[in-house]
């Protein structure tokens, strides 16, 4: 297949559009991250996308909408929460998970009753929507498992020679995926962490519960939303998040705890450390760091990943960071963990499911 790469001019767009309308696939930009869209209302292109992708088919796919009178067409019920989110935050980085109506094929939903939807704030993602005439299901614009595209060049790196068509919108702003919420239950619940938080979710709508799968992360769980499989964004190198955990002992804590500096060495130390150890094996070892911290390790061995004061510079250079591992042949990569600024919940989600959970821990008594 030859893949056509548009811009987001009109007549692109329009390309773009007619290609949609005919059932086949189209990576645009949104706010953040590039989505692979077909036609959320046949089955056919939702099977294309899984097939694009290499995605097991339980994983539902995200519906994709340019006003809220489409909410009303695909969901069989919007209770008031979730018209009090729409209004707070759309168009933007939210998903909600409603009943389906039957318009809704199954292979769109992975199965399942229900049907997640966001309107997305990206200019290019609205007016395909609108041109288009169909609402778009759209997964992230990667091969399965991998870290999620940030920029065009990362779906052409997956997708060339997969799909129709991509839309390249530039670096998108935010990063990470959109925030999801289910609110099929009595109390709404995230399933996913994204740009909007729990505070902010909750100063609209009232008590936000957390999946427990967020917590105690489940490999065996069935996903009722995407990103929830136990292993998931990863780059092809294994990579280990180094930890700091405070000591059990309460004098050790206490005086730890004062001294962020010392709490900082003992990380750089291990990854150090480890670095050495996998350098002596012949493997090619790569350090995650924040930009605050990368000169306590060797600069060769270093990708940053933004600013430990601002979380949505971490979020913007992640998965590109992820990427920029695997393009140098990583074999070994050690993180610091990133669990920052109101967007850590968010950011350390997608790195320790990057990591497979795999986390070295140092304290005093290390």
């Amino acid at each position: 297949m030859n893949t056509a790469i548009l811009t987001t001019e009109y007549n692109d767009i329009q390309t773009a559009a007619d290609i949609l309308k005919n059932g086949g696939l189209v990576a645009f930009p949104t706010e953040t991250v590039y989505g692979l869209g077909g036609n959320a209302l046949s089955p056919e292109s939702s099977n294309k996308i899984y097939a694009a992708k290499g995605r097991p088919s339980d994983n539902p796919l995200i519906v994709h909408i340019a006003d809220t009178a489409s909410v009303y067409e695909i969901a069989a019920n919007v209770p008031d929460t979730a018209k009090l989110l729409m209004e707070a935050f759309w168009p933007g980085p939210l998903t909600i998970i409603l009943p389906k109506k039957d318009v809704v094929p199954d292979e769109t939903t992975g199965g399942l009753k229900t049907v997640a939807i966001r309107m997305p704030s990206h200019p290019a993602a609205l007016d395909l929507i609108r041109e288009s005439g169909v609402l778009i299901a759209a997964p992230s614009a990667n091969t399965s498992g991998r870290p999620s595209p940030t920029t065009a060049d990362h779906v052409i790196e997956d997708m060339n020679g997969r799909i129709d068509a991509i839309i390249d919108g530039g670096p998108v702003g935010i990063g990470i995926e959109s925030t999801i919420v289910d609110l099929t239950e009595e109390i709404p619940t995230i399933l996913r962490p994204g740009f909007v938080t729990k505070k902010m979710l909750e100063a609209v709508i009232g008590e936000v519960s957390i999946d427990r799968t967020l917590i105690e992360p489940d490999p065996n769980i069935r996903p009722k939303a995407p990103g929830m499989k136990y292993t998931h964004y990863a780059p092809s190198g294994e990579l280990t998040i180094v930890e700091y955990k405070e000591s059990n002992n309460s004098e050790q804590m206490d005086k730890i705890s004062a001294d962020q500096h010392d709490t900082d060495k003992m990380v750089a130390d291990k990854i150090n450390e480890l670095l050495q150890e996998g350098t002596s094996q012949g493997k090619k070892v790569v350090i995650l760091s924040p930009e605050e911290h990368a000169g306590l390790y060797p600069k060769d061995s270093v990708i940053t990943v933004g600013s430990m004061g601002e979380g949505v510079t971490v979020a913007a250079r992640l998965y590109a960071a992820l990427r920029e591992c695997d393009k140098i042949g990583s074999e070994l990569i050690y993180s610091e963990s990133l669990n920052l600024s109101e967007l850590g919940g968010a950011i350390m989600n997608r790195l320790l499911k990057a990591a497979g959970h795999r986390v070295i821990y140092v304290s005093s008594e290390s």
